[in-house]
């Protein structure tokens, strides 16, 4: 017998190799046919994935997720911006508005009401402590913003000033003490604008000692003191005034050598670009 049934060859092609279209599928990369002219032509077979699909997984970090938007880095960047109604600025906002309350409790009765004036030194000493944390929580919590930026100095120069003057109005204070302190801060200040587009000069550990030194010295002075502490007082304010002297002729010379490399970055890129 050499012939074999319709039904035994039949299954004999079976065995030997998977249908016609399976084994295309196979010859042109392992995928059937109907896969393969779904790729071909653009489509996408039933539960596949496009390359846009894919591309759109890759970017949102997300399998099979859809493709962001355009601009949503942008607008991801603006949600996360910090906010300005924070922790940071709202203290900063309370240092702004002891200002005035605390003028008004260093003049009232003439200036010389002990207890009016130790209201005025817990008005002043909370506004000197919130000055430690509003920069501190910004920082590390993430909460700068350009309020901040430009709300922060303004409060500080604000109490330390108003409490120099009320003083030297009240002849607690020699003026010329008021002149070089608020004359270096407003001068360090405006030199720092100067200087910006060479770069930033950063705050030393002695402008930090001289921001406390000044802070304990004008303290001690709207406290109504007297005796030794009183005495205690005059020291600290000079070695004050000396603090304020020393690290304002340190910032003059950071930002003189600051606008020399500024200037002669400048020049060398100039000179790069022309060659």
């Amino acid at each position: 017998m050499t012939g074999v049934p319709a039904s035994a060859a039949g299954g004999t092609s079976s065995a030997n190799g998977a249908p016609a279209n399976a084994g295309s599928g196979a010859a042109s990369g392992g995928a059937p046919s109907g896969a393969m002219s779904g790729s071909a032509s653009g489509g996408v077979p039933s539960g596949g994935v496009s390359a846009g699909g894919a591309s759109g997984a890759v970017e949102s970090g997300v399998p099979g997720g859809p493709k962001p938007a355009r601009g949503a880095k942008v607008v991801a960047a603006a949600v996360n911006q910090a906010s300005v109604w924070n922790i940071a600025n709202f203290l900063t906002m309370l240092r702004l508005l002891l200002v005035p309350g605390f003028v008004a409790l260093m003049l009232a009765d003439g200036g010389y009401d002990p207890a009016m004036r130790s209201f005025a030194w817990a008005a002043f000493a909370i506004a000197m402590i919130t000055d430690l944390f509003d920069g501190h929580l910004a920082r590390t919590y993430d909460l700068v913003t350009d309020f901040g930026k430009i709300a922060d100095p303004i409060a500080d120069k604000a109490i330390m000033g108003a409490a120099l003057i009320c003083l030297s109005s009240l002849g607690d204070l020699p003026w010329w003490v008021t002149v070089v302190i608020l004359g270096r801060e407003l001068g360090i200040t405006l030199l720092r604008f100067l200087v910006i587009r060479y770069g930033v000069i950063p705050a030393s550990r002695g402008g930090k000692l001289k921001t406390l030194t000044q802070g304990v010295a004008v303290g001690m002075y709207v406290l109504a003191l007297t005796g030794w502490l009183a005495t205690l007082r005059f020291w600290v304010m000079a070695a004050a005034v000396i603090l304020t002297v020393l690290t304002g002729l340190d910032y003059v010379r950071q930002a003189i050598v600051l606008r020399r490399q500024g200037i002669a970055e400048r020049m060398a890129a100039s000179e790069e670009t022309e060659a």
